[in-house]
């Protein structure tokens, strides 16, 4: 799908921030802390200081990075998608890019700061690009994969595939160095979970008297089911429609905007979701659906 200039605009501005924010997480904070970072970072990470020590022979991170992460591309292309890996394989070469430039600087003696702000900073940076419909790659891309089938939180599914990342530091550096990354990456996934929020659920009810107009607008930008029930204003004596349908948080904007366009006087109240089940259609699902819908 062709998208428009100003999207593309938004993604490749976000291409840059994103790589810019873990490359300084990275050189500023992780690196000179002995602090090892999430996923295809964090592997980098551990193999430029084991080569380093053992061998004497300094490797870039940066170039390390773009290395890990080509398997792991071929992964996202034919799992996720061709656009959504084209943005991920940029935001990686930007990111090489910068780590390679920046230069590796202290900026914190305290390794409980340097653990923290390095994960919160790595996560700002992850959370915008999935946002904006790319990953940062490495374990974003699988972590993502998994989320298709599990169902779970993508932050919580990168702490998980860390774990063997914290046990070689702690094996071959420090349990200390461990701990500290594991606290790096519990901030990370909080960050990346606050941040991005598809998974997150939202049942609306929308009372209004124009259900049909409502009903025809929103089927035309929103794939989701909708259940009609009959109300009848207790004060006004009025009978009226609610409208009950299951969206994500990121399409709330996209929903409220629809319905203020043809009922301006429509009630919408917004629950949050613990659970669903049933048929509740992902991006993948939505975007067959309305290709399908344009060939008919």
């Amino acid at each position: 799908m062709k998208l428009p200039i100003s999207d593309t605009s938004k993604r490749l501005g976000m291409i840059g921030f994103s790589g810019l924010l873990i490359a300084l997480a990275l050189n500023f904070f992780l690196i000179p802390g002995n602090i090892f970072g999430a996923g295809a970072n964090g592997i980098a990470q551990l193999i430029s200081a084991i080569f380093n020590d053992l061998f004497h022979i300094k490797i870039g991170t940066g170039y390390l990075i773009m290395l890990i992460n080509i398997p792991i591309g071929i992964l996202g292309w034919y799992k996720i998608g061709r656009t959504f890996t084209y943005y991920s394989i940029l935001t990686v070469a930007v990111t090489t890019i910068f780590t390679i430039i920046l230069p590796v600087h202290q900026l914190s003696t305290n390794p409980l700061m340097a653990a923290l702000f390095g994960g919160v900073i790595t996560g700002a940076g992850v959370g915008f690009a999935l946002k904006y419909g790319f990953s940062t790659g490495g374990m974003d891309i699988i972590a993502l994969v998994l989320t298709k089938t599990t169902g779970r939180t993508v932050g919580s599914l990168m702490l998980l595939t860390n774990m063997i990342i914290i046990l070689t530091a702690g094996f071959y550096f420090s349990w200390e160095s461990a701990l500290y990354t594991i606290i790096s990456n519990y901030a990370m996934s909080r960050v990346v979970d606050s941040i991005h929020t598809s998974h997150e659920k939202l049942t609306a009810f929308v009372v209004t008297k124009k259900a049909d107009v409502i009903i025809s607008t929103l089927q035309k930008s929103l794939i989701r089911g909708i259940t009609v029930i009959d109300s009848k204003g207790a004060f006004s004596n009025e009978n009226s429609k609610v409208l009950m349908l299951v969206i994500t948080r990121y399409e709330l904007y996209n929903l409220k905007m629809r319905i203020r366009e043809v009922d301006p006087n429509a009630f919408i109240n917004l629950v949050n979701t613990a659970d669903i089940e049933g048929n509740f259609l992902n991006s993948d699902q939505q975007e067959l659906l309305r290709r399908e819908q344009l060939t008919k």
